[in-house]
């Protein structure tokens, strides 16, 4: 080794810390993950051998002119996060939403677990103050339950940093697992006889509709939440583009070429906060297990609400579609229109869940612009 390290003064494995091989091994399982289980592949693999690359001794990955401190640029200046959203924007179909606006309010009370793992993050807090929970940070650990990876980002990049690389991977890894944690509490929570409910066919919706949808939403949310205008303005511009029909090549472009290289940077960029010294830390597990929390009081507000809603229905709501409030645009919808064949085979949930599914964007962003406004 020592001949090795004088022909090569830089070598860098025998700098290499516990810590450090820690941070590989989680990275490669990430990388595991994505690969073998297919879980989050497009953001998990570029996080899992980002974490690998920052972890590198003497790589100089995260100094001030290192490649991923150069990527993070992006995140710190609130750039990606809303490039993904000009993305999605320009992949969302409102339909379902403006033929049923009640699923607005269902992907309303899929936020309630935002509020559950903020008021519990604050408590850890303030009896442990050792944690270093403060508002700031427990607005960023809540905002996990909305299950929207960038939205996730955009909080904490803003209000805590120091907790970005455990609020994303957090949120990125309950997103993969919304097959897990979906069913089993649709199923404790509803009888057969709900799960079984056939919902009428949504009403045809017009171009006009759609494109006019866009507009009123960027007018009413963000002068109402000012702070959630980055993600929401974003948000809606691509769909505007999609809508419209006149703009062709943007619409494929947004969709395509850029949502591909934003995702890659912003999966790449993540990794800056994933070195040993910033996440192996106690408060971390935390954040995981506020994280689980989060995603499953938002799957029961969900739920709640739309049983809520039955009562005072004459046409029934199927009240699955509720829990597809968690803004994991299309997995949700799609876990729930299983679950509904499962109950019965002619029952096709998934364009009614899509509607609290697209909602459920509006209205984490919706919190997350709260959060920003009230404590950044």
């Amino acid at each position: 080794m020592d001949l090795l390290q004088q022909a090569i003064p830089g070598i860098g494995l025998h700098q290499a810390s516990l810590g450090q091989v820690t941070m590989w091994a989680i990275g490669l399982l990430l990388i595991f993950l994505a690969v073998r289980k297919k879980y989050e592949p497009y953001l998990l693999l570029p996080i899992g051998f980002g974490v690998i690359l920052v972890n590198l001794p003497l790589a100089g990955m995260v100094e001030d002119d290192g490649l991923i401190r150069l990527f993070y640029y992006g995140i710190q200046y609130e750039v990606l996060p809303p490039l993904i959203f000009l993305g999605l924007g320009a992949m969302t179909d409102f339909g379902p939403v403006i033929a049923n606006p009640k699923t607005l309010l269902l992907g309303a009370g899929a936020q309630f677990g935002v509020y559950v793992a903020f008021f519990g993050a604050l408590a850890l807090g303030h009896y442990f103050p050792g944690l270093g929970f403060g508002i700031a940070e427990a607005a960023s650990i809540g905002i996990i339950g909305g299950a929207d990876g960038p939205t996730t980002i955009f909080v904490t990049n803003a209000l805590a940093p120091d907790l970005l690389g455990a609020t994303a991977v957090s949120a990125y890894s309950y997103m993969a697992l919304v097959p897990l944690i979906i069913p089993p509490i649709v199923r404790l929570m509803t009888t057969e006889t709900e799960r079984r409910i056939q919902m009428k066919q949504l009403r045809p919706v017009s171009r006009t509709e759609k494109v006019v949808f866009p507009l009123v939403c960027t007018f009413v949310i963000c002068l109402l939440v000012p702070a959630a205008t980055p993600l929401m303005g974003m948000f809606m511009v691509g769909n505007l583009f999609r809508e419209s029909g006149v703009v062709k090549r943007l619409v494929q472009g947004a969709q395509n070429e850029l949502m591909n290289i934003v995702t890659i940077l912003l999966g790449l960029a993540i990794a800056y906060k994933l070195t040993a010294e910033e996440f192996l830390q106690v408060q971390v597990l935390l954040i995981f297990a506020l994280g689980l929390v989060a995603f499953s009081f938002s799957v029961v507000g969900g739920l709640l609400l739309a049983k809520l809603m039955n009562l005072f229905l004459r046409d029934k709501i199927n009240p699955m579609i509720g829990a597809a409030g968690l803004s994991a645009v299309p997995m949700a919808a799609r876990v729930i229109q299983v679950e509904g064949m499962k109950a019965n085979p002619k029952n096709y949930l998934l364009m009614f869940a899509m509607g609290p599914n697209v909602a459920g964007v509006i209205g984490t962003v919706v919190a997350a612009g709260l959060f920003i406004a009230l404590v950044g």
